[in-house]
């Protein structure tokens, strides 16, 4: 069954920030240099724990590194991931809020305090403006700034970095490209190189498998990427790609059905829920059965309109099933087993409705 959608600029940032030798990487080349030399990364820590308030989630996501010092003591790096297309001007409020929330955590476990830096990734659209000092949100007189809390965050906005200007190994560079561009009308065209990267890498496996996040993370979060778009880039780069789409269009298969029905749901309000509900999953149900078709003629080589008679009777349900089992089965004639027992079940329940 697919995933659950979920804010798929979250997912790609967890999954990309998660890998120890992607942070490590990370941390080495982005934070100061002075900063970066008092660190000992070899034995850094990724805490799941999320300091972020529910209703911003929508907006932010959290990780807290715990690392070394070269002194033997430790520190905690908590790393801000903003992924909306503009900048928040409350952002250093909002991050001393969590600082003190790792603090006593930290206090209820009984752990010695330790001193927390700030890093802030950004990846929007429009220039990061904000003021990196907590101060700054303050019109204060002289004699009242020493009682207002001093700290400033490190922001790394991913705008102001060239492709040359973004380092580390192939991993972090994909992942920093693509948060890099994921929101410009040229990133389809980019694609070609950034996804270019993965061959590099020594471990084939290792390849395929993040290509396939990648793919996930391009078809949930842009739409200025088309299927076929998609799908020429992958081929053409990696002997793999033609067994890598199903995930990509599974995606799409998912967004087909959840687009439907929120702008079925949208019209609701507007013309009346029973309604626009109605038109939201007859819409849905189209946009699955496109996608379905595509899928069985890339995979089995049936025409586009093979099985229209044989789908006509069923609903978006049932569509859902089919498109499960298109990925699930071996065979074409597995395929046509599940189809026939979809419209016998489809039938029996027309009887029933047809008696009551």
């Amino acid at each position: 069954m697919p995933e659950p959608l979920v804010n798929p600029h979250d997912r790609f940032f967890k999954d990309l920030f998660s890998r120890q030798e992607t942070a490590q990487d990370f941390l080495r080349h982005y934070l100061p240099a002075e900063l970066a030399a008092l660190l000992d990364l070899s034995a850094l820590q990724i805490s799941k724990d999320s300091f972020i308030d529910p209703d911003l989630q929508e907006h932010f996501s959290d990780l807290l590194y715990k690392v070394g010092l070269q002194g033997g003591q430790e520190t905690y790096i908590y790393v801000l991931f903003e992924h909306k297309s503009y900048p928040d001007r409350l952002i250093a409020l909002q991050l001393l809020r969590y600082m003190v929330r790792i603090w006593e955590q930290s206090l209820k476990q009984q752990r010695p305090l330790l001193p927390i830096v700030p890093l802030v990734i950004y990846h929007g659209q429009k220039k990061w403006r904000v003021a990196l000092e907590f101060s700054a949100l303050f019109e204060l007189p002289a004699a009242m700034k020493a009682y207002v809390p001093a700290y400033q965050y490190w922001l790394c906005d991913l705008s102001r970095y060239s492709d040359e200007q973004i380092k580390g190994q192939v991993i972090l560079q994909v992942g920093l490209r693509l948060l890099k561009y994921i929101w410009q009308d040229d990133v389809e065209e980019r694609l070609g190189d950034i996804l270019g990267l993965l061959r590099e890498l020594s471990e084939r496996r290792t390849a395929i498998e993040y290509l396939e996040t990648v793919l996930r993370y391009i078809a949930g979060g842009t739409d200025k990427v088309s299927e076929e778009g998609l799908k020429q880039v992958v081929v053409e780069l990696f002997s793999e790609g033609e067994k890598l789409m199903p995930t990509l269009v599974e995606q799409w298969v998912e967004q087909g059905r959840i687009e439907g029905l929120e702008q079925g749901l949208e019209q609701g309000l507007e013309q009346g829920l029973e309604q626009g509900l109605e038109q939201g999953l007859e819409q849905g149900r189209e946009t699955a059965l496109t996608v379905l078709r595509r899928f069985l003629n890339h995979r089995f080589g049936t025409t586009l309109d093979h099985f229209d008679p044989d789908f006509e009777p069923l609903d978006l349900a049932a569509i859902t099933k089919l498109s499960d089992a298109a990925f699930e089965v071996n065979t074409l004639a597995e395929f046509k087993v599940v189809l026939t027992e979809l419209k016998v079940e489809r039938q029996v329940e027309r009887d029933g409705e047809a008696k009551e």
